[in-house]
């Protein structure tokens, strides 16, 4: 799985290549709700199906899983709610309230 620049919305910074280009009309990957031990489990939708990336506990954490499918400039999609949907907390809260 590899996103890119060539298969984006248009003057966004990822995509999702391999396929005719597309807009992304919800978000792609999706940062769940934090755990009661802290940490949030983070998927990606790709191809009709979820795949879990792993949990992170940190921005570093979620843009390593994020270089890791391939993701362009990952630390420029962060707060981009195109392509990350934040569930259950505020974006970049990594520990439960």
């Amino acid at each position: 799985m590899v996103f890119s620049a060539a298969t984006a919305a248009p003057g966004s910074p990822g995509g999702l290549a391999g396929g005719t280009p597309r807009r992304v009309s919800s978000a792609s990957i999706v940062v769940h709700p934090p755990s009661s031990t802290g940490g949030r489990r983070v998927s990606v939708h790709w191809r009709g199906r979820d795949e879990t990336l792993g949990a992170a506990f940190s921005d570093h954490d979620l843009v390593v899983f994020l270089e890791g499918a391939g993701v362009q400039d990952p630390d420029s999609i962060l707060d981009d709610d195109r392509w990350i949907e934040w569930r259950g907390g505020r974006a970049r809260q990594w520990s439960a309230v």
